[in-house]
């Protein structure tokens, strides 16, 4: 296992230098540059924008950008400098990332605790009212796109005035003690976290119901109840073990999207995290922005495969590797 887990380390510093180039080509094969709309300013005078993009090394090849860019994470860590805010991407991804990160967590530690006793429970009820229901909501779920989902919720809150609108704090945050905070912080993770909770949740809980509805039909399970094994250890102790196995899987791929996974849902909320902070960049052809968050997000989705891996091989202990 430990051999395992230092070969699909070093593979990452190939694959990260793959994914870093491709995306460098592909961003600079859109039209323009992050200079491109203060050219059209009559007010900017040109001598100005061509000092801006000596100082930013746009005028330099670009085998050569992307050469010193690559050379400076190396050797400093260095993610580079963001043109539009004028910091370094480093300082403005970190500022960002907990927030994020703090989003998602909420967001995937509901869709599992909710998604699999659901999924249990339509599985050992098939076909009953109960599962015709539940399966409807989760293709609701899985249809409805997130930002409908995170508009009407906010429509909610704004007939309700239950929650509050948008945003990550309130403007007396500042004032609050630590506890109300937390509170605050809180009450305005609730509209956000519940729509990617119930986008998520809905295909877990129809992977979760197939997985164990096939795994119920096995012929081990029908020895195990031929033997006069009470149906709660039937299924909790040796169906629901089995069945979980894919989950796992899809549960490395939903780390890998701890960082981006919100994107769109964080322009729709006002939540001020790396998803947002992303298709700003995009728009604006902030370079080093887009390419820094993509270089973490492509650590993160690797990073979430072997976690998965581990985690299948503890789950199953018929997986070996060699």
């Amino acid at each position: 296992m430990l051999r395992h887990i230092v070969q699909r380390l070093l593979n990452l510093i190939p694959l990260l230098f793959g994914v870093t180039l491709i995306s460098f080509i592909i961003i600079q094969l859109s039209p323009g540059d992050f200079l491109s709309e203060m050219r059209l300013n009559p007010v900017v005078s040109s001598e100005t924008v061509e000092a801006m993009r000596r100082n930013f090394g746009l005028d330099q090849p670009l085998h050569i950008q992307y050469l010193k860019w690559l050379r400076a994470i190396f050797l400093r860590g260095d993610l580079g400098y963001s043109f539009a805010y004028h910091v370094p991407v480093t300082w403005l991804i970190g500022s960002r990332l907990l927030n994020t990160l703090i989003l998602n967590l909420a967001a995937l530690v509901i869709a599992w605790l909710v998604a699999i006793p659901i999924g249990i429970h339509a599985a050992t009820r098939q076909y009953s009212f109960s599962d015709n229901t539940l399966s409807m909501t989760a293709y609701l779920g899985i249809s409805t796109p997130t930002f409908f989902s995170g508009l009407l919720l906010l429509l909610f809150a704004f007939k309700t005035r239950l929650l509050p609108i948008g945003g990550m704090t309130s403007l007396d945050y500042e004032f609050f003690p630590w506890y109300g905070k937390v509170l605050d912080v809180a009450r305005h993770l609730v509209i956000p976290a519940t729509v990617l909770a119930f986008t998520a949740s809905a295909g877990l809980m129809r992977q979760m119901r197939g997985n164990l509805l096939e795994v119920l039909r096995q012929d081990y399970v029908r020895t195990a109840r031929a033997k006069g094994l009470a149906e709660r250890p039937v299924i909790y102790k040796h169906a629901v073990r089995n069945a979980i196995n894919p989950l796992i899987t899809i549960f490395g791929f939903e780390i890998g999207g701890l960082l981006s996974g919100s994107a769109i849902l964080e322009n729709v909320v006002g939540w001020p995290g790396l998803g947002r902070l992303i298709l700003e960049a995009l728009v604006q052809k902030d370079l080093y922005v887009v390419m820094g968050s993509l270089l973490i997000g492509s650590i993160t989705l690797v990073l979430g495969n072997l976690v998965a891996d581990i985690l299948l091989a503890f789950a199953d202990p018929r997986i070996r590797y060699d």
